[in-house]
């Protein structure tokens, strides 16, 4: 895991048979509902609206790359 203040790049494995879609939908609902209930106030200034993250999501394969060059990668997306 790595990120900034508007994003989190993760490198996850999962089993093929659940989506992307459904793994996203889970980590963002799970953890909106964890932040909430701890009642962060600066949490609370950095929604989008009501919001807790950006309805968009980036999703990408990482096939037989090792795990030392996806971690590269990932660190190389630092400004």
């Amino acid at each position: 895991m790595d990120g900034r203040t508007d994003h989190l790049h993760l490198h996850v494995s999962m089993p093929p048979r659940v989506s992307p879609a459904k793994l996203v939908n889970s980590l963002k609902g799970v953890s909106s509902r964890y932040l909430r209930r701890q009642r962060y106030p600066e949490v609370r200034r950095a929604l989008w609206g009501d919001h807790f993250w950006s309805p968009s999501y980036f999703v990408a394969s990482t096939g037989r790359a090792t795990l030392a060059k996806v971690k590269a990668y990932i660190q190389q997306q630092r400004p």
